[in-house]
């Protein structure tokens, strides 16, 4: 049986633009864990100006879910990261060291402007994994400046995972992003994939997206992209493009 590894999901309630409620949490927790996952990370935004709920509210979000699918026999083991934005507030987290991690380890989601690519972003990235931290990119596919050019992919991911949104790859999110998020995977140069999801019917994009990577790559694929780089992101382990 497949033991996948979720590294994105807003399936927190009432925090962001993901779960509004305890009854869709449950709900998105089960159509992720129906599709073959295991280890479930909820990753709520962290963005200034927009979505910034106190770590106290993530903590009581986190224990109350946990709780829930404790109480509904829910095999899946629950984990807490978060989607950093790029923006001034996780920078100084990133020199406080105090930046919100996968389970308080080494390695970070984070997201930049879709139309905007930060300056110098290439060499922050370089010291930031001098410093013993794991930046990872949440999905590559909708950046512009990927988009335009793929080779940045390739320089990106000398520094930072790149994880590309599954249901990206069947067209939920549009024809520039399917096409990047394909070309992504099919040239190895995407680390991991994730759900992403915001909403219960996100399992049908997401399990499509799934059953691209099997039919284009092959299962041993699929395990790398879900399971084995996952987890090696979290143990701060940055796979080499191409190994995926």
């Amino acid at each position: 049986m497949p033991h996948y590894v979720d590294l994105h999901a807003h399936y927190l309630p009432a925090l962001d633009d993901g779960a509004t409620d305890p009854a869709m949490s449950l709900q998105m927790l089960r159509a992720i864990a129906a599709l073959g996952f295991s280890e479930l990370f909820a990753t709520p935004h962290q963005r200034a100006g927009m979505f910034m709920p106190e770590r106290a509210a993530i903590d009581r979000a986190f224990e109350a879910a946990q709780a829930q699918a404790v109480e509904v026999d829910l095999t899946a083991k629950l984990g807490l990261g978060a989607e950093n934005f790029w923006d001034a507030v996780l920078l100084q987290r990133l020199r406080d060291r105090t930046v919100p991690s996968y389970g308080g380890g080494p390695a970070f989601l984070f997201e930049i402007p879709n139309q905007l690519m930060p300056p110098n972003l290439e060499n922050e990235l370089f010291d930031l994994r001098v410093g013993g931290m794991l930046p990872v990119m949440a999905h590559p596919e909708r950046y512009a400046a990927i988009q335009r050019d793929i080779s940045l992919a390739e320089k990106l991911g000398r520094h930072a995972a790149l994880m590309v949104d599954l249901g990206a790859l069947d067209g939920a999110h549009g024809k520039a992003e399917m096409k990047t998020a394909r070309r992504l995977v099919l040239e190895g140069l995407a680390t991991a994939a994730a759900s992403d999801i915001h909403r219960p019917a996100d399992q049908t994009s997401v399990a499509a997206g799934m059953a691209w990577i099997r039919k284009q790559r092959g299962p041993a694929a699929l395990d790398r992209l879900l399971d084995q780089n996952p987890r090696r992101l979290l143990s701060g382990d940055l796979p080499e493009a191409g190994e995926a």
